[in-house]
């Protein structure tokens, strides 16, 4: 089973006059893929998922695959829902779509106890058996957390789920899931902790930062992965104000604020519940921004 691994980066959709614009997001695809990023990942909880349509999620799906083809970067594919039937209808969707790999976040509102959530996945990871599958943990968006133990199940049980995007903020969380299964894929959800997580045997990132900085974001994964562990960490010191900045509200709002002020998005359009940040935040964020380069804006 071919991997995926390394930087990857939680793609925003950009919407124009209410719509998924496709031509920007084929752009920022190929700006992804000019940096060196590994993987692309459309149709993640960055990219609105909550809000986009079916047919939008194919739409997302379908461009990243077409616009990686024949490149280095491949396809880390979001296909997450509250409801097991409807996930396994998105992993499906993706699978036919050509995606090298899906990710699928922990089913949100329900609450379901670790033997929901180990049902849960196991029963989407089971639908696609030829696709690389990985967890995604982020109980403080989902209010579920799937324990350690039930990770290490499901890796144990299932053979296509590989890995797993943590985002609980918590160190030791991935030194656990580490040290009891030593070849679990976890990857770093939390841009502020990259380094940590990769110094303690990480296998990637899923990084929202990288959004705008992907040369900066791939060069710190590479230089982890390759032993360089100091300029590993250099430049994740170096990101730390940018990527709190990019957190100062619920996620993408920042991101996308910062991606239409450093020009790589041409309107600043989000679903609703989500609206723009306040004049307070976007202040701040644009003087943040004033210390870094933004490569291709």
């Amino acid at each position: 089973m071919n991997l995926v691994l390394g930087s990857t980066t939680a793609l925003i959709t950009p919407f124009k006059n209410g719509k998924l614009d496709e031509q920007k997001y084929a752009q920022l695809i190929q700006r992804q893929i000019r940096h060196g990023i590994n993987a692309v990942c459309p149709v993640g909880t960055t990219g609105e998922s909550a809000t986009l349509t079916y047919d939008e999620d194919r739409i997302c799906m379908e461009i990243a695959v077409a616009v990686c083809k024949g490149t280095a970067t491949k396809v880390l594919a979001g296909a997450g829902s509250n409801s097991t039937t409807e996930a396994i209808e998105a992993a499906r969707v993706a699978q036919e779509c050509g995606v090298d790999a899906i990710f699928s976040v922990a089913p949100y509102y329900n609450k379901p106890s670790q033997e929901g959530l180990y049902q849960h996945y196991k029963a989407i990871a089971s639908s696609v058996p030829n696709l690389p599958f990985m967890l995604y943990n982020v109980p403080g968006r989902t209010v579920c957390d799937i324990t350690a133990d039930t990770v290490i199940r499901l890796f144990d049980d299932v053979e296509n789920i590989y890995g797993i995007k943590e985002a609980t903020g918590s160190i030791e969380r991935a030194i656990e899931l580490l040290s009891r299964r030593p070849d679990l894929k976890v990857f770093s959800g939390d841009d502020a902790i990259d380094y940590a997580i990769l110094a303690n045997g990480g296998a990637g990132i899923t990084s929202v930062t990288s959004n705008i900085l992907p040369d900066l974001k791939s060069q710190l994964v590479s230089k982890a992965l390759s032993g360089d562990l100091s300029g590993s960490k250099a430049l994740n010191d170096a990101l730390y104000p940018i990527n709190k900045a990019l957190f100062l509200e619920s996620n993408p709002i920042m991101i996308k604020a910062a991606m239409y002020v450093c020009g790589l998005i041409d309107t600043l359009e989000y679903r609703l519940p989500l609206t723009p940040p306040s004049v307070e935040n976007l202040k701040k964020l644009e003087t943040i921004l004033q210390n870094y380069t933004i490569q291709g804006a």
